[in-house]
């Protein structure tokens, strides 16, 4: 139901606007809680235009960085404290208040809007979860009043000339850390197909890799151990390197041992030992080893014996969020060869990503919108760190709904790399089979990047 100040807003916009901009003004704004991958409440919002009604939904993370935009829980016993219904109330009052009858194609405009609206630097007052909903939904609703695809709309918000460029998978087929249940402290193992020519081509890598896995871990554990975890990899009772060993052993079955290379999510603010120097990796262990917390020097020597032994092109979050020593010495020893993501580090915000590049301590963005809040501010991080030779990879979270507009935010950015699960479960699936459907539009100029993903051909 519209209140009197937006039916006032509305009547004003139809009365000063051209009819292109009457179609496109926002008339209506609704929030609502769904439920996501994990059981867990989130949000919805429907935008509604002259053209139709569009709806987008607002990821949530298991493993969240402490520097991320506030994600507003209900807390008390509904939901065990996780509702979002203050969230969505917000969505239904202050900022339908704060955008109604805009133009749905001001991306920036709305965005702007609603952060002044919540008036903190963190999105704490209204909830990052609020506001990214209607800024995911405003997204949709302004490509089809310009009438163009999500990804192309997306890609001209940034100013990027050539969205033509699919991004590289990097599917994560093992779970560990704060995804599993296993002892595993890496939280994600990825399989990349850097050796396929096409992104068609790379699913079937990627699916078959999978399927060779899951044979794999079933001769070794069991068929217990071939249960999956929050995104759709397999959890296995398995170490580091045994894990690794697995993933290239599913490769030589499936032949393509030549066109797959490695990555990891680290994860290691999960178990960072508080105050001291050190890494527990036997952190989810009842009886504790002794011998499994290591140094930041040990860390160090860990990742560079994984990567002389496996081919690994990509290292996530290696260091805590706040170990910035460690991060620098990472990128000078190993940086040129592989790239070093920062998502606790980083979190979206190009006020980190501005401090991580000072510091040379990491060379690429995880592009998560749910950790800054809004596609406007998403934009600026990405074209920040485009713009100091970084890569960016998107990213999806440990919490997903079936929306898939990562999808054309990694092909309207030119990201380069996408990492969305295993290809396994709806809500994981969902952004690949969109990224099928968009490397279908794109016909012959789709580009698929290959062993190029760090420096796709837009660089902001």
């Amino acid at each position: 139901m519209l209140t009197a100040s937006t039916r006032s807003l509305a009547r004003k916009a139809s009365t000063n606007a051209s009819p292109q901009r009457m179609m496109s003004a926002i008339t209506g704004v609704k929030g609502r809680e769904i439920i996501d991958s994990r059981g867990n409440p989130t949000v919805e919002v429907d935008i509604t235009t002259a053209q139709g009604t569009f709806t987008a939904s607002v990821p949530s993370g298991a493993s969240t960085g402490i520097y991320e935009a506030h994600e507003l829980r209900d807390g008390g016993s509904r939901y065990m404290g996780k509702g979002c219904a203050t969230a969505v109330a917000n969505v239904n009052t202050v900022l339908a208040d704060a955008i109604m009858g805009m133009d749905s194609a001001d991306q920036r405009g709305i965005d702007e809007a609603m952060l002044k609206a919540d008036g903190t630097p963190n999105k704490a007052n209204l909830g990052a979860n609020a506001i990214l909903g209607i800024s995911l939904a405003i997204g949709k609703a302004g490509a089809s009043s310009r009438g163009i695809p999500l990804w192309k709309h997306y890609a001209e918000i940034a100013g990027n000339p050539i969205p033509e460029t699919l991004p590289i998978p990097c599917f994560n087929v093992i779970n560990g850390g704060e995804h599993a249940g296993n002892k595993l402290p890496f939280q994600e193992f990825f399989v990349i197909p850097t050796g396929a020519e096409t992104f068609s081509e790379s699913m079937e890598i990627g699916c078959e890799v999978f399927h060779n896995l899951k044979s794999v871990i079933k001769a070794k554990f069991g068929g217990d151990a071939t249960l999956i975890g929050d995104e759709g990899g397999f959890a296995p009772p398995c170490d580091v390197e045994s894990g690794l060993d697995m993933i290239m052993e599913a490769a030589d079955k499936a032949g393509y041992l030549d066109k797959v290379s490695v990555g990891l999510d680290v994860a290691s603010s999960e178990f960072k030992v508080a105050g001291e120097d050190a890494y527990d990796l036997d952190f989810k262990a009842t009886e504790k080893d002794p011998s499994q917390v290591l140094s930041g020097d040990e860390m160090i020597a860990l990742y560079k014996k994984l990567i002389d032994k496996y081919p690994i092109v990509t290292i996530e979050d290696p260091f805590d969020q706040d170990d910035w020593a460690n991060w620098s010495k990472i990128v000078a020893e190993v940086g040129e060869e592989v790239q070093i993501v920062g998502d606790d580090l980083t979190v979206t915000n190009p006020i980190k990503i501005q401090e991580a590049v000072d510091t040379k301590a990491a060379n690429c963005l995880l592009l998560k919108v749910n950790q800054i809040g809004s596609i406007s501010e998403s934009i600026d991080a990405v074209k920040l760190s485009k713009q100091n030779g970084w890569g960016v990879m998107t990213s999806h979270r440990s919490g997903e709904t079936e929306d898939n507009y990562i999808a054309d935010l990694a092909v309207g950015l030119c990201t380069g790399q996408i990492k969305t699960g295993a290809p396994c479960r709806g809500e994981r699936t969902a952004k690949y089979n969109q990224l099928l459907r968009i490397e279908e539009q794109l016909g012959a100029s789709a580009i698929y990047p290959g062993m190029g993903f760090r420096k796709p051909a837009w660089m902001g």
